[in-house]
């Protein structure tokens, strides 16, 4: 393994798609979002697993864009794949039949239970923000085996109860996804520019479980709009090789070439 990169060189978005691209080193089918999500996937296809399967929502399969989309609908992505499908088909026999592995989600909001909201800020029949919407981001919830959710930390987006709920979480607590008979196994890792949070197995409550490089449990802390759990004992990130750092700025410049 190649030596880490200068801390100073990687920014907190950095940290953010290589902590995500080293997650999927062992998954097959992701299920994949433009930007953040886009880059991750596209860093592990490059690094960590040259043999995972890239599902856009637009109906592309095992896409291998030999540079970033700018859309879903980048003709990229299609001349790439293995396979263009209808948008019904992606959604009907690959991610609501479960064989997509990880799902890629972001929002405006998120709480304690990993719900998710891209609907409202404030209440629904006359919003302080109306936001861009659900998309397909329920059916990625619902249906993915699991899900990644990659935002960046601060109190208006870790909020202790979102103002709607666009894609569940785990609901209130054990037991919700059961009850609903959602498929997928729910939120897997919340990927933040500060650290980690993963599912408590009991209670279904989001633990800090890791943090980045010159990040403490403090101001990941400071910067929940709720009572944070906290693991006995927190990890930190490893910092990005030169290996990822330099697979990952060649991504970054092909960025609308």
């Amino acid at each position: 393994m190649s030596s880490p990169a200068e801390v100073a060189d990687v920014s907190a978005d950095d940290m953010m798609i290589v902590t995500a691209a080293r997650a999927l080193a062992a998954r097959r089918v992701c299920f994949v979002g433009i930007g953040l999500p886009s880059t991750a996937a596209n860093l592990a296809r490059a690094t960590t697993n040259p043999d995972i399967v890239l599902v856009y929502e637009s109906g592309t399969i095992g896409a291998k864009p030999n540079r970033l989309p700018l859309s879903i609908g980048d003709g990229e992505l299609a001349d790439t794949a293995d396979a263009v499908v209808s948008v019904p088909e992606i959604f009907n026999y690959w991610l609501q039949a479960g064989r997509v592995d990880v799902g890629f989600l972001g929002a405006a909001q998120i709480d304690r239970y990993a719900n998710l909201n891209s609907t409202v800020i404030g209440e629904y029949e006359n919003p302080k923000v109306r936001l861009p919407g659900a998309g397909g981001a329920p059916e990625i919830a619902t249906s993915s085996r699991e899900v990644f959710v990659l935002l960046r930390q601060n109190k208006r987006t870790f909020v202790d109860r979102v103002d709607f709920v666009t894609s569940v979480g785990f609901g209130s607590g054990p037991g919700d996804r059961e009850r609903l008979g959602l498929r997928g196994n729910g939120p897997s890792l919340v990927i933040t520019d500060l650290g980690v949070l993963e599912p408590d197995p009991t209670t279904c409550e989001l633990v800090l479980t890791r943090v980045h490089p010159g990040v403490e449990v403090d101001q990941v802390r400071s910067a929940t709009g709720w009572d944070l759990r906290v693991a006995d004992e927190v990890q930190r990130t490893a910092p990005p090789t030169q290996e990822e750092m330099v697979v990952l700025r060649r991504l970054q410049a092909t960025i609308g070439s």
